[in-house]
């Protein structure tokens, strides 16, 4: 069973609202997996999500560094792959035990190491909108974490609050 949802925004601040959301409703071992060209939002996206664990500081991409942790409601670990050129240079790092770990883990780039991700992360695509600052949001849940409901509070409270963009159905797309 796969769960998608897919939200647009119409600006930057709108875009970290959808984080946010994200962000108040992770639990302990969520992993976030973002995909998407650059300067899409997967960064303002994870500034939202630190925003919505009660981060006190400013997050801003590891891109050099690769990788930081932050402690709020719950440890942030925020990973960056946009530099790396094989999937276990990202292994190389202990991606593993980030994944593993205390808290929850946002990895930007993660389409550049998809084989090293367990079937139960929730990936977010973000692309261009119709807008110069509009932009798609699109989530999906596939394996066990769909299949043990993992996800299905943070999706109840995206729907809750963000107009859908979904023209086959006004909620989410399920299929097997």
């Amino acid at each position: 069973m796969t769960h998608k949802l897919r939200i647009n925004t119409s600006s930057p601040d709108e875009t970290q609202k959808v984080g946010e959301v994200i962000g108040r409703n992770a639990r302990t071992g969520d992993i976030f997996l973002l995909t998407g060209t650059l300067g899409a939002g997967k960064t303002c996206l994870s500034q939202g999500i630190a925003r919505g664990l009660e981060v006190p500081e400013n997050l801003r991409s590891p891109t050099f560094v690769l990788m930081t942790r932050h402690q709020g409601r719950l440890v942030l670990h925020h990973v960056d792959l946009y530099r790396i050129n094989d999937p276990w240079e990202a292994w190389d790092l202990g991606l593993d035990e980030l994944m593993m770990g205390d808290g929850v883990c946002v990895v930007e780039w993660a389409d550049k190491a998809a084989e090293l991700f367990p079937s139960d992360a929730c990936w977010i695509d973000l692309d261009y909108g119709a807008g110069q600052n509009c932009r798609s949001i699109s989530m999906e849940i596939d394996g066990e974490a769909a299949k043990d409901g993992r996800y299905e509070p943070l999706l109840r409270h995206l729907k809750s609050a963000f107009v859908l963009d979904d023209a086959k159905s006004p909620a989410d797309e399920q299929g097997g």
